[in-house]
């Protein structure tokens, strides 16, 4: 087999399974993966109708992507652009409807196969197609390309580990680059490692995920919050996985023989874990409390177990120091920038490879600091109780750091500037 015959053998392969689509798309609704509801996105027939005027597709697959590119959603929407953004994931699409901007368009992503990508470009009739960050679909960006619409990466990274396995089948991915108009990257390196599968305009804009605004949060909550806390000691635990919360409580247990008012605020990733760490609490002797069964009256427990990711934004304005999880017991880490934004005293572990790049950012500037167990964290975590001038400067730090490295939507919407205005132009003359 020649490396030349992939991409057509993938097209092939692909058209072929879409008999099996709609059992597929079942079998992952059944496990909490797909929306029943909205099956027909997903092949490729929208729900919702195209607006008159410019249009720009902006797809997506995580929740990190969409928000990275939030502030270029509002520069298309602001250059008169509607704009249809697309998800891949159920929880993806939830987060999307909550932090688009108003009349910003939201669909799932059909599926990569050659007829449902057709039927989706053929209804949205885009003016310009941004794809996020490491998302590479073939069928998208060949049915894209026999359209000649205007087709970019945005926010793109391609690792040195991804490289090594796109070299064992150079011929398909350039193949799919050449394609591609436009490659805006994250790093020099990335857009090198770009440039070597053939994308012929490539160049380096930064990261887009430190330029979006913090989530807004309800004033009266956070003003009850607040109050409630009073001059209690206070941190929290954000996003942490199973083994991660074990590790919290005991570095409750640690930090209160020295703090007997701490306050430790715990938001598990998943909610329904919250009875569990509650039930762990009180076989320590640890008072522990839901958010969602709290009474404002009662004086807050010792740990406060909050219900849901989107109360993140209370938490990160209401507490100095935080923790952020999915990085002790769980690799990959979350993304820091929004508690950076906030000020907050970072403390993470050592697996944070997927936001490798802000957290040595931010450990470099001594916006944030690395633990590796209970006994690392509870050290680091009385420090900057015990220190509040070093808990301002640690916040000051992180908020600096994630300013500095900012700008790359503005980078952006420079560099697809001629594609903008052509279809400015375009459309004009076909509303005439």
């Amino acid at each position: 087999m020649t490396r030349s015959i992939l991409l057509p053998l993938y097209r092939l392969a692909s058209a072929g399974f879409e008999p099996f689509c709609p059992l597929y798309l079942r079998w992952r609704a059944n496990l909490g993966q797909e929306d029943h509801s909205r099956f027909g996105e997903r092949l490729g027939r929208p729900s919702l109708a195209r607006p008159e005027g410019r249009l720009a597709w902006l797809h997506g697959a995580s929740a990190t992507e969409i928000l990275a590119l939030l502030p270029v959603v509002e520069k298309l929407g602001s250059a008169g652009f509607s704009v249809v953004v697309s998800t891949s994931r159920l929880t993806s699409g939830a987060l999307a409807a909550l932090r688009l901007p108003p009349k910003t368009l939201h669909q799932f992503a059909p599926l990569d196969i050659p007829k449902f990508m057709a039927r989706f470009l053929d209804h949205w009739r885009p003016d310009i197609v941004l794809i996020a960050q490491s998302e590479i679909w073939p069928n998208l960006i060949v049915e894209t390309s026999r359209r000649k619409i205007p087709l970019a990466l945005v926010n793109a990274r391609l690792s040195a580990r991804a490289f090594l396995v796109w070299r064992k089948m150079p011929g398909f991915f350039r193949a799919l680059l050449r394609r591609v108009d436009l490659c805006l990257a994250q790093t020099d390196g990335d857009a090198e490692r770009f440039k070597a599968f053939g994308a012929a305009r490539a160049q380096a804009t930064g990261n887009a995920l430190y330029d979006f605004a913090p989530a807004p949060v309800d004033a009266a909550a956070l003003a009850r919050l607040v109050a409630r806390l009073g001059a209690r000691p206070a941190w929290a635990a954000l996003s942490t996985y199973p083994g991660e919360e074990e590790i919290i409580l005991d570095v409750h247990r640690r930090v209160a023989r020295h703090f007997p008012d701490l306050v430790t605020i715990i938001l598990p990733r998943h909610a329904k874990r919250g009875l569990e760490i509650a039930l762990r609490a009180a076989k320590l002797g640890l008072t522990a409390r839901a958010l969602s069964s709290d009474r404002e009256g009662d004086a807050l427990p010792e740990i406060y177990l909050a219900g849901t990711l989107g109360e993140a934004g209370l938490f990160y304005r209401s507490v100095s120091a935080v923790f952020l999880g999915k990085s002790l017991c769980s690799g990959g880490g979350i993304n820091p920038i929004e508690p950076a934004k906030l000020g907050c005293a970072i403390l993470h572990g050592p697996d944070v490879a997927d936001f490798a790049e802000a957290y040595s950012a931010l450990d470099g500037a001594g916006g944030a600091g690395r633990v590796f167990d209970e006994e690392t964290l509870a050290a680091e975590l009385a420090l900057l109780l015990f220190d509040a001038a070093e808990l301002r400067a640690m916040g000051r730090a992180a908020a600096d750091t994630v300013e500095r490295l900012g700008g790359a939507s503005t980078r952006i919407m420079q560099a697809i500037e001629p594609y903008v205005e052509h279809a400015m132009v375009s459309r004009s003359g076909m509303d005439a």
